[in-house]
């Protein structure tokens, strides 16, 4: 009778773990505002808190795409494409026509990446490492190593090398996590220092950020080009890579793991990155107007308002074309593939022929992608198609191996 009850019964839907979802939406509602005031930065409030966000905003979003990126050790080319490389030539001609019709001056290249789609470009490069970085014993120490070698070189813009090799460490410290590192950031203990962690960077920040040039938290010259040599230069990025590092952590040992009114607004967190440009580049000719102390304040809250908005569903809707372009038609079919693997809490199962549109999305590029079962030898010790897909879940339950129906 068990048996019976059991067979017949429908499966049990994994949920989205509000974490990552809240973490996301905070990060680029850093970004959104970091973009806001970086030509306000005459002001000098504006100017410490632009160095203090640009510090570890984008070190976040990388290292959670490093850790919804573990199931790339079997690269699927469909999904590099339709999320990562169509989208980045939409809107890489797209922000090329506001420059055009503002400025009278159009470029485009389609392998120097303009404005923000440097990080599109990048994570596509990213990924496509991945499988090597699960071969590798040290892999976080060899990131980290070629990051410091990569600024002694005068990498071209092309692919946004300088970037792609400098932040690197942080894709690969997002491949390295498990869900137990997360369990780690809700101790009570650690709530409490990563928020004096945050509040002291700040204060730092302002005490120091004219000293300090920004080009450093942009990642994109070489050492000399900032004006250091090779050695110092590598002093500095090592350090910048660590402070980067422990004001992710900071970051995300304060957010909830509550669902709250912007959890759902996470889930969406691509169209506000690559939408809030257009506003960005709008504002540019209110420029005078706000070049003040409560010019920046509006702008800042405008920020906040923007990025819920353009995390919501009509935008998707709208802009879904363009982001989450659907493609199949372009690729062959492939009639070895069986039912999807297992997925676990924030990321939907993977595309397959047959699984019928549902209501949840990918909140960054590829979210969809399962991360890997957390071994008992680390991770990046076995043969990328050897592992399962299991484990991405913050708070694993037994039903979270159960992949829900109703989503490609």
């Amino acid at each position: 009778m068990a048996a019976a009850v059991t067979s017949s019964s429908p499966p049990v839907v994994s949920q989205r773990d509000p974490f990552l979802d809240n973490a996301k939406f905070w990060a680029i509602v850093l970004v959104v505002c970091g973009h806001l005031v970086e030509d306000l930065r005459d002001v000098p409030y504006a100017h410490a808190l632009y160095l203090f966000v640009y510090t570890f905003h984008m070190p976040l979003f990388i290292t959670i795409s490093g850790y919804l990126s573990r199931n790339f050790t079997r690269l699927r080319a469909q999904k590099l494409v339709s999320t990562l490389l169509v989208p980045y030539v939409i809107f890489e001609i797209a922000y090329s026509l506001p420059r055009w019709i503002l400025y009278g001056k159009f470029q485009l290249t389609l392998l120097d990446p303009y404005f923000l789609t440097w990080f599109l470009l990048s994570l596509f490069i990213w990924r496509l490492s991945t499988p090597v970085w699960f071969q590798v014993k040290w892999p976080l120490a060899v990131a980290v190593g070629i990051s410091l070698i990569s600024g002694a070189s005068a990498l071209p813009d092309e692919l946004s090398m300088n970037r792609t090799l400098g932040l690197l460490p942080f894709y690969v410290l997002g491949l390295v996590l498990t869900p137990q590192h997360f369990q780690i950031l809700k101790r009570k203990w650690v709530r409490i220092s990563g928020a004096l962690v945050l509040v002291a960077g700040l204060g730092i920040t302002f005490l120091v950020h004219y000293d300090v040039p920004t080009e450093w938290i942009r990642w994109r010259h070489a050492y000399t080009k900032i004006g250091v040599d090779n050695l110092t230069g590598a002093g500095i990025r090592l350090l910048m890579l660590v402070i980067g590092a422990v004001l992710v952590g900071a970051f995300l040992s304060i957010i909830t793991s509550r669902k709250t009114w912007f959890t759902a607004l996470g889930g969406l967190t691509i169209y506000a990155y690559l939408l809030h440009g257009f506003v960005v580049k709008g504002l540019d000719r209110f420029h005078d107007e706000l070049n003040n102390p409560i010019g920046v304040a509006a702008v800042i809250l405008f920020g906040i308002a923007l990025t819920a908005v353009l995390c919501t569903p009509p935008f998707r809707r709208l802009f879904k074309w363009a982001i989450e372009p659907n493609l199949k038609w372009a690729f062959k079919s492939d009639p070895g593939r069986q039912s999807p693997p297992p997925t676990p809490p924030n990321q939907d199962p993977p595309q397959q022929a047959g699984w019928p549109q549902g209501h949840t999305s990918q909140a960054w590029p590829d979210e969809r992608t399962t991360p890997p079962a957390q071994p008992t030898t680390p991770a990046w010790a076995n043969e990328g198609p050897q592992q399962t897909a299991q484990g991405g879940a913050l708070h694993p339950r037994p039903g979270d191996r159960t992949p829900p129906p109703g989503h490609p």
